[in-house]
Order: C-alpha cells, then sequence, then structure tokens
C-alpha cells in the first residue's frame, strides 16, 4: 500500500472513529477520499447512477467480505464467490459488513418464511416440549426432516399429477422424436442415454411398449447403464422431472422449463396432509388446541398474540425469544405475512425486510449494516417503523449505511453523503457530506429537492371509460368490485400487504391491450446488455456495416465479430479447482469483447466498442436519427440516460429494470399500461420526470394504473384507489376511490392522513 495511504486512528469533531476512504475509483467513482463515523447511521444519497452503490456496495462492502474471506482456507473459498479488490486506494478501519440487500429469496420451495427467519424452528422446539400427545424431539415437527414429513408429498405440501401425453407422443418410437420433453431431441445426450440403455428398442412405437417398458420408460429409478464404453445414470422420465425440477420453484426455472411445467404438470394440495408438509402425527399434537401447521398459517400479527398466550418456565427463555421475534416481524411491516409463505414469493423490499430482522435480534455489535433502499415497497406509515430499526441497530453500536432517496430517511442521519452532480460519466464526485441542516443549505440537487413537494392537479382529467373488477378475491382480497377509470393516470395505493398487487396484476394483467412492465428479473445470459436487449444492437450492427461495407454480424460480440479467447465476453473464467474461480479481463481483447480486425472498422470516429461504452444520453446524441435514435430517446425518457449501451443486464436494479421494459413497451402503442412502483430507485429530482413522462403516456391517449407509495405520484394523480385498512386479513377492502383532493379533504384513511401532511407541508 502507499506510504501516503497508511492507515491511522482517525476521528470526528465529536470524537468519532471513521471509516477512511481514498482514492476509490470503483465504476465511474473520480479518486474518491471520504471519511465515514463509524458507530452512526449514514445516508447516502444522489440521481440514479451517480456512484452510491459503487461506493456503498461495490468498494466498501465489497472489500470488507473480500477480507474476511481471504482468512478461510483455500478449501472454504473455493465454495464462495470469487470477490475482486475494488478499484481503490485505501481503506482503514473498516469492520466486518452485513449486507441486507434486495435480492428475493432463492427458488427453493422448501424454504419459507418461518425457516428464513428460525421462527419456525423455535415454534417446533416449543411444541416438541409442550404439545400434547408428546411425539419426541423437535425434529418430529420438521417438514424438512424424514421423521416429521408427509410421508406422500415428502414435506413439499403439494403433489403433482404429470400429463403423460405431454412428456412423449405415443405414435412415435424414439428413433422418431417421441419425447417430448425439454433437452431430450433425438442424438441429444439424455436421449442418447435412454436410446441406449436396453429396457425398449428405440425403434418401437410408444403405443407397442410392454406395460414393464412403460414403467422403464417413465418411473425407473436410477441405475448405471452401459452407453458405448461409459457406465451412465438412466432415470425414468417422470422421476427426472420430479427430482430435477418439481423440487424448485417454478420462479427459479429457465423460461423455456418453466412453460413445459405449466403445461404438464398440475399441482393440488397433498390429499395426506392437507398441504400443511407435516406428518398425521405432527398435526396431532397441540398447545391449547392449535397444532403447529395451525399457528404456521396464521398471519404473524395473529400468531404473536397466541404465543403471548402461552406461558410455561420450561421454555421461558425460548418463549421471549419468539415473542421478540414475531413482534419485530410486526414491527416492521410484514405482520400481514404467515410463517409457512414460501420466501420465493416474496418482493424485493419483503425480502430485504425479512432479512433486516434476522440481525434485529443479534448479539454481534460493533459491525456495518449495509441496506439499498429499504422503503421500497412501504407506504408512508410503515417508513416511520423502518426508521425505528434502522436507528435501533444503530444504537446497539453498529456503523449503519443506507443508500436512500426518501426524504423521510434521509431526516433520520447522523450523516449524509451526497454523490453527483450528474449520473454516469457525469457523476462519482462527492457534493456534499455533513449532517442534514447542512444538506438542505448547501444547494446541491438533492438540498434543493430535499423540501420539494409535488401539489394536488387543479384540474383531474375525465375518465373515457373504464376496466371493471367484479368479486375479487384473491389472495387477501375481500370479494372486491372496483371500477379502474381508462384515459386518465390511476394510483392503486395502500400498506404493505393490503391486496394491491393481488388487485392489479391478478385481474388487469392478461386482459387485452394491457400491458405490464414491473421489476422481476430480466432472464438473459451475461451477454444480454440494454443494446441487445431493446433491439438496439440491430441498427447499430447495421449503420457500422454500411459505413465499412462490411457483414453486419462482424459487429455482434455473439457471432463472428467475437474474440476467440473469451469469446465475446470481454472476461476469461478460470477454475483454480480447489481455490475460488477468478474473472480476469481478457489480455488479447482487452475487454473489448471484439477481434482487432472488427476494432478498425469505425463510424464517425469510434469503433464498436467505444458505442457499446457510451450512456444512453450519448449514444442519442452520436445518433442523430433513425431507429437507434428513436429507441435512444425512449431510453432517455424513461430515466436511463446514464446507463451504458453494454452494461449486462445483471447489474441493473428492479426500477431500472421496470424503467427498460418500460422503454420498450412504449414502441407497442398499447392502450393500459400497468407499472408496479416506479419511483423506486430514484431522486427526488428524477421523481418530477417520471410524472412528465407518465403525464405524456397519458395525453398521448393512454391509460396508466400505477401501484404505488410515493406521496409525489400520489398526489399527481387523477384518481386514487385506497385499499386496507391494514396489511393481510386486515386488508382487501377498497377504502376509498376518488381524486386526491377528496382524499385530502375527507379521508380518514392511513393514506389520506400521510397525504394530507405531505400537501400541507
Amino acid at each position: 500500500m502507499p506510504a501516503d495511504h497508511a492507515p491511522q486512528e482517525s476521528t470526528t469533531a465529536d470524537g468519532h472513529t471513521v471509516i477512511q476512504v481514498r482514492g476509490a475509483r470503483e465504476n465511474n467513482l473520480r479518486n474518491v477520499d471520504l471519511d465515514l463515523p463509524k458507530r452512526r447511521l449514514s445516508v447516502f444519497t444522489g440521481v440514479s447512477g451517480s456512484g452510491k452503490s459503487s461506493l456503498v456496495f461495490g468498494t466498501i462492502a465489497a472489500e470488507s467480505q473480500r477480507l474476511i474471506n481471504e482468512t478461510y482456507t483455500a478449501f472454504i473459498q473455493s465454495f464462495m464467490p470469487s470477490l475482486g479488490r475494488p478499484d481503490v486506494d485505501g481503506l482503514h478501519n473498516l469492520s466486518a459488513a452485513i449486507v441486507v440487500d434486495q435480492e428475493r429469496m432463492g427458488a427453493n420451495s422448501r424454504s419459507t418464511v418461518g425457516t428464513a427467519t428460525d421462527a419456525y424452528t423455535m415454534l417446533r422446539i416449543v411444541f416438541s416440549r409442550l404439545g400434547t400427545p408428546h411425539i419426541g424431539t423437535s425434529g418430529a415437527f420438521s417438514f424438512n426432516l424424514p421423521e416429521g414429513m408427509c410421508p406422500n408429498c415428502e414435506g413439499l405440501g403439494q403433489v403433482s399429477d404429470i400429463d403423460v401425453d405431454q412428456l412423449v407422443d405415443r405414435t412415435k418410437s424414439l428413433n422418431e422424436g417421441a419425447i417430448r420433453v425439454p433437452g431430450y431431441a433425438v442424438d441429444s445426450w439424455p436421449w442418447s442415454v435412454m436410446a441406449a440403455s436396453g429396457f425398449y428398442a428405440p425403434d418401437k412405437k410408444l403405443d407397442d411398449f410392454t406395460e414393464q417398458e412403460w414403467a422403464d420408460l417413465l418411473r425407473r429409478t436410477a441405475v448405471k447403464v452401459k452407453v458405448g464404453s461409459n457406465n451412465l445414470t438412466y432415470e425414468g422420465l417422470i422421476t427426472k422431472i420430479q427430482r430435477t425440477w418439481l423440487v424448485k420453484d417454478r420462479e427459479g426455472l429457465q423460461p423455456h422449463i418453466r412453460a413445459f411445467v405449466d403445461r404438464a404438470v398440475v399441482f393440488t394440495d397433498c390429499a395426506e396432509c392437507g398441504g400443511t408438509r407435516l406428518s398425521r402425527a405432527a398435526l396431532s399434537s397441540k398447545i391449547a388446541g392449535v397444532n403447529i401447521a395451525d399457528c404456521s398459517s396464521m398471519q404473524i400479527s395473529d400468531l404473536a398474540a397466541f404465543v403471548r398466550t402461552v406461558d410455561d418456565p420450561s421454555v421461558g427463555p425460548l418463549l421471549d425469544s419468539l415473542r421478540h421475534l414475531l413482534e419485530s416481524l410486526v414491527e416492521i411491516g410484514l405482520g400481514y405475512l404467515s410463517l409457512d409463505r414460501a420466501a420465493s414469493t416474496l418482493s424485493g423490499g419483503e425480502a430485504q425486510r425479512v432479512k433486516m430482522v434476522r440481525h434485529l435480534g443479534s448479539s454481534i455489535t460493533d459491525v456495518t449494516y449495509v441496506f439499498d433502499e429499504p422503503t421500497v415497497g412501504l407506504h408512508p406509515h410503515d417508513i416511520q417503523r423502518m426508521n425505528g430499526l434502522l436507528l435501533r441497530l444503530r444504537d446497539k453500536g453498529n456503523t449503519v449505511l443506507v443508500v436512500e432517496h426518501k426524504p423521510e430517511v434521509i431526516a433520520i442521519a447522523d450523516h449524509v453523503v451526497d454523490l453527483g452532480p450528474g449520473a454516469g460519466e457525469a457523476g462519482g464526485e462527492i457534493c456534499y457530506t455533513g449532517d442534514v441542516a447542512g444538506l438542505v443549505a448547501s444547494g446541491t440537487l438533492t438540498g434543493r429537492h430535499f423540501g420539494h413537494r409535488v401539489r394536488l392537479r387543479e384540474t383531474v382529467r375525465e375518465p373515457r371509460g373504464q376496466l371493471s373488477i367484479k368479486g375479487a378475491d384473491l389472495h387477501n382480497l375481500q370479494d372486491v368490485s372496483v371500477d379502474v377509470p381508462l384515459g386518465v393516470l390511476t394510483v392503486v395505493t395502500g400498506v404493505a400487504g393490503s391486496g394491491k398487487s393481488s388487485l392489479i396484476h391478478g385481474y388487469l394483467a392478461g386482459r387485452e391491450g394491457v400491458v405490464v412492465a414491473d421489476q422481476t428479473p430480466i432472464r438473459g445470459s451475461r451477454r444480454s446488455n440494454p443494446a441487445t436487449y431493446t433491439g438496439l444492437l440491430n441498427p447499430i450492427r447495421t449503420a457500422f456495416a454500411k459505413a465499412n461495407g462490411v457483414k453486419p454480424a462482424l459487429f455482434s460480440a455473439n457471432s463472428e465479430g467475437a474474440c476467440p479467447k473469451c469469446n465475446g465476453l470481454g472476461l476469461v473464467y478460470t477454475d483454480l479447482a480447489m481455490m475460488a474461480g477468478v474473472a480476469s479481463v481478457c489480455e488479447e481483447c482487452e475487454g473489448r469483447r471484439f477481434t482487432t480486425e472488427v476494432l478498425t472498422y469505425r463510424l464517425n470516429g469510434k469503433n464498436i466498442s467505444e458505442v457499446l461504452g457510451m450512456s444512453v444520453s450519448e449514444a442519442h446524441a452520436f445518433f442523430p436519427s433513425g431507429q437507434a435514435h428513436t429507441i435512444l430517446g425512449r431510453l432517455d425518457d424513461v430515466g436511463l440516460g446514464y446507463l451504458r449501451l453494454g452494461q449486462p443486464l445483471n447489474t441493473l436494479s428492479g426500477g431500472e429494470r421496470q424503467r427498460l421494459k418500460l422503454a420498450i413497451h412504449m414502441a407497442e402503442k398499447s392502450s393500459t399500461y400497468v407499472l408496479d412502483e416506479p419511483s423506486s430507485g430514484l431522486h427526488m429530482a428524477d421523481v418530477d420526470k417520471l410524472l412528465e413522462l407518465l403525464d405524456r403516456l397519458v395525453d398521448e391517449g393512454n391509460s396508466v394504473v400505477v401501484i404505488e407509495h410515493h406521496q409525489a405520484v400520489m398526489a399527481h394523480a387523477d384518481w386514487l384507489i385506497d385499499l386496507g385498512p391494514g396489511g393481510g386479513h386486515d386488508g382487501g377492502r377498497v377504502v376509498f376511490t376518488g381524486t386526491p383532493a377528496d382524499l385530502v379533504a375527507t379521508g380518514d384513511t392511513l393514506t389520506a392522513e400521510h397525504l394530507r401532511k405531505y400537501v400541507g407541508g
């Protein structure tokens, strides 16, 4: 480490030690130097793409986690992700970092809210001690262990019925392509194992199979067979599908496999256990007439009340811990969930809050907690509770770093770091660092917008018709009937868990002319980027080809123009056996992804790699007309001007993914757009631009329906549909429909209370 960056114990004016960042250059950071007070709550602000995540996640948290990983043996490290050293001169006084992000909680169908929080583990121990009749240890209540799981569904709660005629064409032989399962085309490797198994003749039509041959084809358990000179494992089709695909949550499957499973497999609740996943013995053991499955299916707020009625000194400390955990889940705004809710069905914001609860009860202190917009998906009412939890983590002696845009969270910060002044190349600098009062007086973009309020519309647009929803009862909806007006901006709001998504995604999505742009991951390889996803690469390749008199395929990193050493990835992945694998920049193309020859071809002085390295805004000016200009204009309109054309899609946030999908749908001339929290990840200044975009969509003759908590979007709406009054079984009803002005004037809902303060403040 350079001598001028030697570690030193530095403190703030009030005596707090600091995390020192020196010379941070990750992504767009411009040699950033920063001191962050430890054991304080620091909030990082700035427009999307200003460098917040690069500084907090890509530099501070990444280096902390890398240094911790280096303390493990090479064998242990081989099972961990490879973490490169961030581009920074020095980081001093780091403490262990725990990142609490919005990543969805896996695709394992056995993972539930209860197992993810350890609440179910505690509940199992309580039932093993107090349940009558006594049936054994806590393992007897686990649906993930043989002694507790239902033997019929093996603890999954559902059984699958497979339509054999979706798997095979009985009129054909294997040689004629009888198998319809993805990956089993004639001459494929899986097909070869079946054809050479010897259990049936590959040229015999399936209609002519004996009963034994059918059993071998479909349900044979794993057995070794000789294929050529190799001993390989053979399994029947249904056996293989159940083992590989049906144990996963369907969202974790690749799209073509998910489509096949949806066609071929029907899931029903297991008749043996009624969907509870548990053995009859586990279901027979009760406390106060309630079994463990009843507890798991209760709304967590109700379960917390039930656990408070259980009192036995033999499990006193455990009951205290369980009560505290359940009450923390209620406090964080997740009281409407149940412990048996599949973890994979939680939204990104819900998943982040579930992870947060794990740490509230932790005995570990003096660590650095890193949060990525913890208020995503939260109603203003719930944000106050989230603030309380962030402060509690700080008061336990931890350093809390939060990337956030909401003024309600910025207001509670001990320390604010504002990055900018713009996004991408125009960002990466510290615009302000200090307390909140100083931020407001600083004159930065964030400071100027801190007290900014969107006023109610003076006149609202008149609807041109309506989409009617009748008798909606999905999830917690309680026979809801409501009219969604057409030709206006409608905002659907309500506290977390009130039924907004169930109502809109369950009853509007899929109707003719309705296009949904949401925040779900965009499925694609690490080669996918905004240029490939939007179709922008096609006119770019054509322009390069025309300018240079060569084939367009040369200008695709997935085709003829790809660097042969890295196959157009720009990175070379090296497997180091027992040690962690390493991704290094390709030496041949230096990360530019194309062959040397392709990089000699130019368009207005730029090669293809330089064009893909441009931001959307730069490229919009570079392509002044044509299809490329049109696509880039839409991306700029939705607030993605800072994205690089070649940026991998897997690096985009949920809000960025939604805006990318919206840009594509804007070309389709749809009549009704459904957006799910489009303000996610947007700076206060960018929310104004979002409102302009929504207005433009409506003024062009479309209808826009937005599920949203941001009060600026509520205030700007023509029409509000407010669900509640609470979450879970306390919600699921329409508690107000009308204009925002009517809600502020006469409403008595939680939304009305907060919107009244907002427009009056």
